[in-house]
């Protein structure tokens, strides 16, 4: 294949001065880490880390943001034997107590044996160890003062990631991914989408999140390919400037949610685009949420003239208990929308659904019917997966409201989808749906023509289910605008047929959404029948 398996700390002992990871500053500028300070600063943080008694098997938590800190921390732990965990630092969150809810119950089940942060979020996290009898975290430019290198790295340990779900459907759980799992997947996507040392990434996702942790970070080291590195409100301050970054140093690789594509579109003008050049890049890996057909194609139209190839723009799935990636649309074959057998019971309301691309290698993806059968081509059931890279099992609380599980059938993903031609295409979870007259609507489909229809996304979530006995659709609007609700009620009546329309009305940014900004719709819709909601819930109706 050209694109040889790398181990995950083979590239400490091939560390290039010339390339490195090169991070936002507030100067509008860069500063550069190359390879070879990186591995300098990753031996004496594993070094560290061993005197402060950290032993094969521990769990240290990180919580930092991207940073040179966070790349020492992470492959640090892992040249010390010990098992690294990404937790969201307090920047992710809008609300301080549902940070703090949220966190304590990922300490909870990661019981690290060490914590490492940063000035920024200290007090906090200092706060929280407090509380759970926890060692006190320990910011991570003190942890490496004047501490000597270690000679070499320890073995891997045999769990070298401990990843949280998204919690979208409740609670985060905690995911065990091996060494072996975590390789392959990194192998997997490197040979998917080309990527080899000369092509640089650039990218702006958190690193608490897995397609920025995963897909990018850990994919841009272990490659040894230069990557530019911003804040994720780097991005959304100045969308542009990742833009010029991206046409200045002829970035090849990159990703994100369909809502950065969105905001890109909202953000920046046509005019501004006058001299940049997007005819570097190979891979636009776009993941994480459904994909608005719509969204691609104006986001095509207005970069095409500036050299970006449709080809370039690669929807894929994956998740958390897969390592990330599952599957993905291969570079040049260009996207494609498809939509499920007519007969289909369990068919799809509203717009065509767009292609993920087929399994990457090692990896096979059935659609299983509720008795486990699986059903052909066309036909929407949930989205099964079997092969490598998948999760050794859970940690702590393992059950989970979201339907997924790990079994020796393979990772039963709790998302409704169909194959058709080798192709994945996702609809949404199985759990977010109403079935009316005989056929499933899902609430992502909804949320897709809502934003069709004009209501930005992260602004608007559909919730679905029955309610003192009643199917009931539900819009959550965070700030409002005159004809949303209007909006609301069309869309909803159009599909959902004779069930009782609610809209609930919250302050812009009053979404619970999880650390990597998708609608926590069950916490909601269980506050929703809890009576939480009551002062800002009314009918939609018409006017």
């Amino acid at each position: 294949m050209g694109i040889p398996d790398r181990g995950l700390l083979e590239w400490l002992d091939e560390a290039s001065t010339e390339r490195g990871l090169y991070y936002a500053n507030k100067d509008d500028g860069w500063d550069f880490w190359s390879y070879r300070d990186l591995r300098d600063l990753v031996l004496r943080t594993a070094a560290a880390l061993r005197a402060d008694g950290v032993r094969e098997g521990d769990v240290v938590a990180l919580v930092l943001r991207s940073s040179p800190g966070f790349v020492a921390g992470f492959f640090g732990a892992l040249a010390a034997g010990a098992t690294p965990c990404s937790i969201a630092p307090p920047f992710a969150f809008q609300r301080a107590d549902e940070y703090e809810k949220h966190v304590a119950r990922l300490f909870e089940t990661a019981n690290p044996r060490l914590t490492l942060c940063d000035d920024e979020s200290l007090e906090r996290i200092r706060k929280l160890s407090a509380g759970l009898d926890l060692p006190e975290p320990v910011v991570f430019d003190d942890l490496v003062e004047d501490v000597e290198p270690l000679a070499g790295p320890l073995p891997l340990p045999e769990t070298a990631l401990l990843q949280f779900t998204s919690g979208s459907s409740g609670f985060s759980r905690g995911v065990l991914i091996s060494a072996e799992a975590l390789r392959a997947n990194l192998t997997g996507m490197r040979r998917w989408i080309g990527w080899t040392p000369d092509l640089p990434g650039i990218c702006w996702l958190p690193v608490h999140h897995d397609m920025g942790l995963v897909g990018y970070l850990l994919n841009v080291v272990v490659t040894g390919s230069d990557g530019w590195m911003f804040q994720p409100d780097d991005f959304i301050r100045s969308p542009l400037r990742y833009l010029r970054c991206m046409s200045e140093n002829r970035a090849a690789v990159t990703g994100m949610p369909n809502f950065g594509l969105a905001y890109i579109l909202r953000r920046v003008r046509p005019a501004q685009l006058e001299g940049l050049r997007f005819d570097a890049v190979r891979a636009v890996i776009i993941g994480a949420e459904r994909v608005d057909p719509r969204v691609l194609q104006e986001f095509h139209e207005r970069f095409a003239p500036h050299g970006l190839d449709r080809g370039a723009l690669l929807p894929a799935y994956g998740g958390a208990e897969a390592t990330l990636a599952v599957t993905g649309l291969h570079p040049g074959r260009g996207w494609t929308t498809e939509v499920p057998d007519a007969g289909d019971a369990s068919a799809l309301a509203g717009t065509a659904v767009v292609g993920c691309g087929t399994p990457l290698e090692g990896r096979t993806v059935t659609i299983r019917s509720e008795d486990g059968q699986e059903l052909p081509d066309g036909q929407v059931g949930e989205i099964v997966v079997t092969g490598v890279s998948l999760a050794s099992g859970y940690v702590g609380d393992t059950s989970s409201a979201s339907g997924t599980s790990i079994g020796e059938e393979g990772l039963s993903t709790g998302d409704a989808g169909f194959v058709r031609d080798g192709q994945l295409f996702v609809i949404g979870r199985l759990g977010d749906g109403l079935k009316v007259s005989g056929k499933m609507v899902f609430a992502e489909s909804l949320e897709t023509l809502l934003h069709q229809r004009g209501i930005p996304e992260r602004q608007v979530a559909v919730l679905l289910g029955v309610r003192d006995g009643v199917p009931t659709g539900v819009a959550v609007f965070g700030g409002v605008q005159p004809g949303w609700r209007e909006l609301a009620r069309e869309v909803l009546s159009e599909w959902l047929g004779d069930a009782r329309l609610l809209g609930v009305e919250v302050p812009r940014g009053g979404i619970a959404v999880t650390s990597s900004g998708k609608p926590r719709r069950r916490v909601i819709w269980k506050a929703l029948c809890a009576g939480r909601y009551e002062d800002v819930t009314a009918p939609l109706t018409a006017g």
